[in-house]
């Protein structure tokens, strides 16, 4: 009698191995505490003055509504997709994988420049090493070119440690954290201490900004600080419970809060208005040089590179991860799908990304100097996560607008505040396209050009639409007829019923 045929063996899948400290290293790591203001600062203090501080405190009110929204959305339905699966399945398809693509390539995007932050860093320790040339190139930390070319070598080594296993690669990011922390801290702390420029209310009041469109361009780049802390919902299939994603995400967020708020008052007691402008993407590290003397004065800049090195491990992760989701769903194809049988890790995606990422950098070497390729994709990236983070909250509302009907205050958190928190993010969007529009009456690749600063973003979003007709038409994926892909059965925790 023959035997039956054996049975398929089970395509690997992700691992459950992460808790609240991985998904809060994670989404630190991920958001860039120190990235942020050592390149922001000087970026935002050249179109709002000293208002940062306040622009910094009104950004977190939104996007605290919005975390809320991603952790109410979490329970009700855990996916590594998050916001790519939300949106499709309360506001529509399109604007779903409308979320889900601007999500993926402002994060790919992000990885691009960052890698030009990395070898920028590296370049100005070679600088103080006294290596200034090597094979006839011009070692030039400002040079786009040579910058990001060190940074894609360091990008390919974070791939590599990103395929590995996610365990170690959040240990990874958390013991640069600490590093980072400790050195921001202690300077800023210093600096708050003895700086020349004395403290001043009116760095807290936005009125004092000249004019809508600055406050515009200023809050979107304020918003653009706390972007990442949502990495850590993108591992929740990969956590050992789905709250610990949403615990990780909050105590993130809150502590970038405090560090924005203590540093930019830090940096302003040090430095004046034209300081800040003039150093730009070095401004921590000229805060080191005028508050100590070498090797202290190194320091912030070892700092800057953990930082960096931790925000695009950070980034490639959950990236991977999107598109995975995506690629069950059949919007994007079988390829992102491949998880590898030893670590547990969408691998084959990982790598794809990283190339996607230097492609992109090597593209950006078409502006010249570093400080403007920065502004630029900040702006770019700005305006697609008020999209993204806006059609997220709006989700929230509507698929738990029931709730209006169980009292006041279930009503104000699940319905008011993310409505509210989305429409904010998205009127902020939808001015700045428009005044990036008026601004300008030709164009040109430079971050003052207003036909430029639009033209990024739209793009994204025309290709977005794009890739979605082929999802539809072309793929005939099942999340453009019901809502969801093929992956709807696999998660671990039943959908909320109460979810109208």
């Amino acid at each position: 009698m023959s035997s039956a045929p054996p049975a398929p063996s089970p395509s690997p899948g992700l691992r459950r191995s992460l808790g609240v400290v991985d998904g809060a290293a994670l989404a630190a790591s991920s958001t860039a505490a120190t990235t942020s203001i050592a390149i922001g600062m000087g970026t935002i203090a050249s179109v709002v003055g000293l208002q940062a501080p306040a622009l910094l405190l009104l950004a977190f009110l939104p996007v605290l509504g919005i975390a809320l929204a991603y952790a109410r959305l979490n329970r009700s339905e855990p996916n590594c997709g998050n916001g790519y699966t939300w949106v499709g399945r309360s506001l529509g398809p399109w604007p779903g994988f409308l979320t889900g693509w601007v999500t993926l390539v402002g994060s790919v995007v992000f990885c691009a420049y960052t890698s030009a932050i990395m070898g920028s860093v590296v370049l100005l320790f070679a600088d103080k090493a006294g290596l200034r040339r090597l094979g006839g190139v011009a070692l030039d930390p400002g040079s786009t070119a040579i910058s990001t070319a060190v940074g894609l070598v360091i990008l390919l080594a974070l791939s590599a440690l990103a395929v590995t296993g996610m365990r170690a690669a959040t240990r990874f990011q958390f013991a640069l954290l600490v590093f980072e922390y400790a050195v921001l801290l202690g300077f800023c702390g210093w600096a708050l201490l003895t700086g020349d420029h004395a403290f001043s209310l009116s760095w807290f009041n936005p009125f004092e900004i000249p004019s809508g469109t600055a406050f515009a361009q200023g809050l979107v780049l304020a918003v653009f600080f706390f972007w990442g802390w949502d990495a850590a919902f993108s591992v929740t299939e990969e956590t050992r419970s789905p709250g610990d994603s949403a615990r990780g995400g909050l105590i993130a967020l809150f502590a970038m809060l405090g560090l924005f708020l203590f540093a930019s008052v830090a940096f302003q007691r040090e430095m004046s208005l034209a300081e800040l402008v003039r150093n730009g993407p070095q401004a921590l590290p000229y805060l080191g040089e005028k508050l100590a003397a070498e090797p202290w004065a190194t320091l912030p800049l070892v700092a800057l590179m953990f930082s960096a090195v931790a925000s695009v491990q950070a980034t490639l992760i959950p990236t991977a991860r999107g598109l995975l989701a995506m690629g069950r769903d059949r919007t994007m194809g079988p390829l992102w799908t491949r998880v590898h049988p030893r670590y547990g890790t969408p691998a084959v995606g990982t790598v794809v990304v990283t190339a996607v990422g230097a492609l992109i950098a090597g593209c950006a070497v078409a502006i010249p100097r570093l400080s403007d390729m920065l502004l630029a994709a900040v702006n770019a990236i700005g305006l697609i996560v008020s999209l993204y983070y806006g059609l997220t909250a709006l989700a929230c509302a509507v698929r738990f607008r029931s709730a209006r009907h169980r009292g006041p205050r279930e009503a104000l958190l699940a319905v008011g505040v993310p409505a509210a928190s989305g429409l904010v993010l998205l009127g902020l969007g939808g001015y700045l396209g428009y005044s990036y529009l008026t601004m300008s009456d030709h164009f040109e690749p430079s971050p003052d050009n207003g036909w430029f600063m639009f033209a990024l973003p739209a793009v994204i979003v025309l290709a977005g639409l794009a890739m979605a007709a082929v999802a539809k038409y072309v793929r005939r994926s099942p999340y453009f007829s019901t809502g969801h892909g093929t992956d709807a059965e696999a998660l671990s925790l039943p959908m909320d019923r109460t979810a109208v």
